[in-house]
């Protein structure tokens, strides 16, 4: 039973994004500033770390494949960089501790790998002009302030949740 709720968490990370995006205008938030929050990537984060790495790199192939096909014109930047950068998470989290302090700055450290990747990937393709200062300004550091607020908000019971998860795949 525990196992079929990981599919409908990360699914409604998916749908969550995007209705935070209709119901919340950037406006209202910061001024002249780009608030894109990236729910679904914390969440593939967190089942890399604390889940399993297969079903971490497993959902960030498909959700990335999802997004690219829902939101964007360019099949391949999503589905490219979600299960990247869940593969690097992983990597790093060989070498730290588990503890959700940790966790939390790596999974910051993902969503900023993240919108680095999709900001060069349009650059090189010319779909934006907007240098990286105004970049950095502009998008990264609202965007990680709004994810940061999601991660204190989620992550102790997402944490419990997938540890719970990967003993049930233990166990099987």
């Amino acid at each position: 039973m525990k196992k079929a709720f990981l599919p409908l968490i990360i699914s409604l990370c998916f749908i969550f994004e995007s209705i935070f995006v209709e119901l919340l205008t950037v406006e209202s938030l910061v001024s002249n500033r780009m608030v894109v929050p990236h729910f679904l990537m914390v969440s593939i984060i967190f089942t890399t770390i604390y889940g399993s790495r297969k079903h971490g790199l497993m959902y960030g192939f498909i959700f990335g494949l999802l997004f690219d096909v829902v939101y964007t014109e360019i099949i391949g930047i999503y589905l490219f960089m979600l299960p990247l950068v869940a593969y690097i998470t992983s990597w790093i989290m060989k070498v730290m501790q588990s503890n959700i302090v940790i966790v939390s700055f790596v999974a910051l450290l993902g969503v900023t790998l993240l919108e680095l990747g999709v900001y060069e990937m349009n650059f090189i393709i010319h779909r934006t002009d907007m240098i990286f200062s105004r970049f950095v300004d502009i998008r990264l550091m609202p965007t990680l302030i709004l994810n940061l607020i999601f991660i204190i908000l989620i992550a102790i019971p997402l944490k419990k949740y997938l540890e719970s998860y990967a003993e049930a795949l233990r166990n099987d």
